[in-house]
């Protein structure tokens, strides 16, 4: 996906975060789609933009006022963890999925949830009686659902607070 089809997320990202999508691109199409040699797993096509993915959700949360800024810099923040729904009860008001089911809606919060869960957590964890391997089209998938996730994140989350702020 070129940066112009992420229209204005791509000015919000982190130079990090576009060099991931850049590269994990470059990856994909430049690299792999050539077919010089077949993999039995391409999840490791999915890993740049996991990366990225989480490093936009942590900024949004952070900017947004989701996470503190202390929250953001950690080197301690599971972010799986606080997007958990399974974890409500645990997190209380420190629940991520809480916070975006309060001010987005319930099927909001699990399209993040959900992406993060088979975006990052089922393709990058190793579990013996379940070896999830991807083919390059189901990583294609992963990769897009990802893309699709930050920017309707970024417009329900980002630009109405950006122009609530500025009439304010």
């Amino acid at each position: 996906m070129p940066k112009e089809d992420y229209g204005e997320l791509w000015d919000y990202l982190s130079q990090a975060q576009k060099d991931l999508l850049i590269e994990g691109e470059f990856l994909k199409n430049d690299v792999i789609k050539d077919v010089k040699y077949v993999f039995k797993d391409y999840s490791f096509l999915v890993f740049p933009f996991a990366k990225a993915f989480e490093g936009f959700l942590k900024q949004i949360f952070k900017d947004v006022g989701y996470l503190s800024r202390l929250d953001y810099i950690s080197d301690h923040l599971r972010l799986g963890k606080l997007l958990s729904p399974n974890l409500i009860g645990k997190l209380g008001d420190r629940s991520l999925y809480k916070q975006l089911e309060k001010t987005e809606g319930r099927e909001f919060a699990e399209r993040i949830w959900l992406t993060w869960k088979e975006g990052r957590n089922q393709v990058f964890h190793y579990f013996p009686h379940n070896y999830k391997a991807l083919t390059f089209e189901e990583a294609e998938d992963i990769i897009n659902d990802m893309n699709a996730v930050m920017k309707e994140t970024y417009l329900k989350l980002q630009i109405p607070k950006l122009k609530e702020s500025k009439q304010a």
